[in-house]
């Protein structure tokens, strides 16, 4: 029996600019036929969470791409609508001058090794490029992980409360503001060692709506970022009530990195980007692997 579509499908996504940007047309009713949107606003860890947990109302997320091999089952990738990119990726941060403990720079991943490192989530895809690029570089690990909300990690690393942190979005733009040095670039690293842009979030719907419902939400979620290329001050009230008093030009520079061509329809590339980090994940033991048609959209 075909699915009845819904009249309205309850949606999951950050209150990040990228986010507010993409979803602000077809939020306010604006993408003409496409079924009305009932938000929640939840910051990605969570979102990740209830996908995982079988039990989510939600019909559609924006999740981590590093969650997919836990989720495929259940709910679909979506061609359009995430964030993936180049020169986008997380970074590691420690204190200005000196790296964990006080140690030179010139150590570079060496002086991460037996220090605190906090990142945002375990299920995130900033912590999977980590963990990949530890592999590559610092085969020893780092000494311990800890789990942080986004917003406290860069005042933990220049409290000295931990000795580095993973970060992503914004505070690409704002770290100098806290006095913080990059010490390593996961994005860079990926983008050296496979030349694919970097896959951090998804948009995923449940299967069970069925084909014809997950082709019209593609279709609404594509349009809604195309209305929003094309007008661009009509979304700003929606971007800037929910950028947790950002400054208005650093939300400019979010967008404008986070929403891009791949947002619009991941293409060839995109879906290169995100098999080729969930093989290398999974060969290194940290993803259950993919089926075949894992990625594969109706």
């Amino acid at each position: 029996m075909t699915p009845v579509p819904p009249s309205t499908l309850k949606i999951a996504y950050s209150p990040c600019p990228n986010d507010t940007f993409v979803f602000d047309a077809w939020a306010h009713g604006r993408v003409p036929g496409a079924p009305r949107l009932d938000v929640t606003f939840a910051d990605i860890d969570l979102t990740n969470g209830w996908a995982e947990s079988g039990s989510s109302p939600y019909d559609v997320l924006k999740v981590s791409y590093a969650v997919l091999p836990w989720i495929l089952d259940e709910y679909a990738l979506l061609p359009c609508g995430g964030a993936l990119g180049r020169g986008c990726g997380p970074l590691v941060l420690t204190r200005e001058p000196d790296a964990p403990g006080g140690t030179s720079q010139a150590e570079g991943p060496g002086a991460l090794t037996g220090k605190t490192v906090a990142v945002p989530s375990e299920r995130s895809t900033a912590y999977l490029l980590f963990r990949l690029w530890t592999a590559d570089v610092l085969p020893g690990g780092v000494g311990n992980v800890v789990v942080m909300p986004f917003h406290e990690i860069m005042p933990a690393v220049r409290d000295g409360k931990v000795d580095a942190g993973l970060v992503i979005h914004e505070a690409r733009f704002t770290y100098r503001d806290y006095g913080l040095h990059a010490l390593a670039d996961m994005g860079a690293h990926w983008e050296d060692t496979t030349g694919l842009p970097i896959p951090l979030g998804a948009i995923i719907a449940r299967r069970s709506l069925g084909a014809e419902t997950l082709r019209r939400i593609a279709d609404a979620a594509r349009t809604s970022v195309r209305m929003a290329w094309d007008d661009p001050v009509a979304s700003r009230p929606y971007v800037m009530e929910h950028a947790q008093e950002m400054d208005p030009k650093v939300a400019d520079q979010h967008i404008g990195l986070y929403v891009n061509e791949f947002t619009a329809d991941l293409g060839e590339a995109g879906y290169a980007a995100v098999r080729g980090l969930l093989t290398r994940a999974a060969a290194e033991g940290l993803v259950p692997p993919l089926g075949p048609d894992a990625l594969a959209f109706p």
